[in-house]
This record gives C-alpha cells, structure tokens and sequence, in this order.
C-alpha cells in the first residue's frame, strides 16, 4: 500500500463544541510523508502526540502560541479512511463537533477521491508490552498484536444504571468503524454541563451534538444510536489519538476508564523506548 492523499481540496463547516464558534476547515492535498498537519494563522501544526498541550476534555495541539482543539474524531476519520499525508487549514482555533460523532467524517470522506502516492506506507508494531496507569487503577495497555488487523478491548463503568459497565471487544475494520463507532457521539451528564460552561466550555454543546444523560434518563429524544454508543465512543477518541502516534499502529490494545490525557501518556511511554515497536513499510 502506497502513501495516499487527497486529489482535490475538501471543505467542511460547522461549529466548535467548546468555542460555540463557526469552523471552516479545508482538506488539502500534501507531498508524501508531510503527515496530518493543521493550519492556523500562517502556522503549521503536525497531529503529533509531542504537539499535544492539552487533554482536558479533547485533545488539542499547542505549537507557538498556535492551538488547534477536538481533533480526535477528524484524526480517527483520516486513519480509517487511509489518509496519510493533507495540511489543513482551520478559520478557528477549535475543529467543528458536526453532530458530536464521526458520522458524518466519514461520510464526507468517504467520498473524497485519493490519490496514491511514490513513497511506501508506514505502519507502527508493536513488540513489548507499554502500559500506562494513573493514580486511580485506570490503565492502557498496548501489547504485540495477535493478529494482521489492530483490536481494540475497552471497558467503562459508570455509576448511572442507563451506561454502568460497558465493554467493545474487537478488530478494527472500516466496516466495524462505519457501523458501531462512527455514529457514536460525544456523552455528558446533566450536572457536568454547569461545570463546563463555568470553565468556559460546551459553549456550542446542544442536543444537536452530544448525548446528555439525566440520572437514568437520556435527554435526546431519540435515544442511543447504537448500543454500547458510549463506549464505542470512548474507542473513537482512542482511535484518533492513536493516530498521533504519525503511524497506523498495529497493536493489541486494552483499555480501562481511560481518556485522552492516558492515550497520550502512553504514546510518550512508547517513544520512549524504541525497542517496543518496530516500523514496517507496506
């Protein structure tokens, strides 16, 4: 498999989750080996895990008093679709949440033409077990994979009988993608929304764009999208933090009650080291 990029320029509008801001972001095709790189106010930005200055709630890259935030579902969107190499320029500092999901990414990728590039495609193996665990028993693992394909085991619990435990166990194919992780979106509960708005967040949040839960209520009239939306959800973040890694990692990977903050955190354990993972070229 050859490195792949966009034939032509790509546009998608929407508002910022966080900012309540509009966001134009365009796709752009770019040389073999540039990557995914943003750019904001005549500063590029590659979607590195050593670009990442911020967790909070989304994963957001920080370079030269430069920052561009919520990149993580466009990042899982670019790697299931086979992206490797696009610049793209962003009108707002924060990337548009569309519905809260990857929906409708994909979608517009899905139609987007690629071009086949002269360079070969990089894939990350990895070869040791890299663990990252906080203070409160939350951990990711990533162990050699078992397998030709990446598989994902997530497990999330939650005090609120309407999510309490859930786990995905799977590979990670484009059709598993397309029909349980994409359509799943963002969750809060009711009491956060306060919280966050306080702290100069959700600003753009609505019902239009994430799930809200009220005790064992969910306030979206239509329900979950899927089953298991939440932790599905929780495997889209991971996916496109992943992605920061500059490679397609082939990994078996074990999650529990974890985040952005953890996913970064044990991208950096895995650099660290460069006998954990060895880099093949397709």
């Amino acid at each position: 498999m050859k490195q792949q990029t966009f034939e032509k320029p790509i546009e998608l509008k929407g508002i910022g989750l966080h900012s309540g801001l509009p966001s134009v972001i365009v796709l752009n095709p770019a040389k073999e080996n540039t990557g995914i790189v943003f750019e904001k106010d005549n500063t590029q930005i590659s979607a590195l895990y050593s670009n990442v200055g911020d967790t909070l709630n989304c994963t957001c890259l920080k370079k030269d008093g430069a920052t561009v935030s919520t990149i993580e579902h466009l990042m899982a969107a670019l790697y299931i679709t086979g992206v490797d190499n696009t610049i793209i320029s962003i009108s707002n500092p924060e990337l548009p949440i569309m519905d809260g999901s990857a929906e409708i990414l994909l979608e517009n990728l899905n139609k987007a033409k690629l071009t086949p590039q002269n360079a070969p495609r990089k894939t990350l193996k990895v070869t040791k077990n890299v663990r990252f665990e906080d203070d409160k028993g939350n951990f990711i693992e990533l162990n050699p994979p078992k397998s030709d394909a990446s598989h994902i085991y997530f497990k999330i619990e939650f005090a609120s009988k309407i999510v309490g435990t859930q786990i995905f166990d799977s590979d990670i194919t484009p059709e598993i993608f397309a029909d349980q992780i994409a359509p799943a979106r963002t969750f809060c509960e009711k009491y956060q929304i306060d919280y966050l708005r306080a702290h100069g967040l959700i600003k753009g949040g609505s019902l239009d764009n994430a799930v809200v839960l009220d005790g064992e209520k969910i306030l979206n009239p239509e329900g979950f999208r899927v089953q298991n939306e939440c932790v599905n959800h929780k495997v889209l973040d991971l996916i496109g933090d992943m992605f920061t890694s500059g490679y397609r990692i082939l990994a078996d990977i074990k999650a529990y009650r974890t985040g952005h903050f953890h996913n970064n955190e044990v991208l950096k354990k895995l650099f660290a080291n460069p006998e954990n993972y060895e880099i093949l070229e397709d």
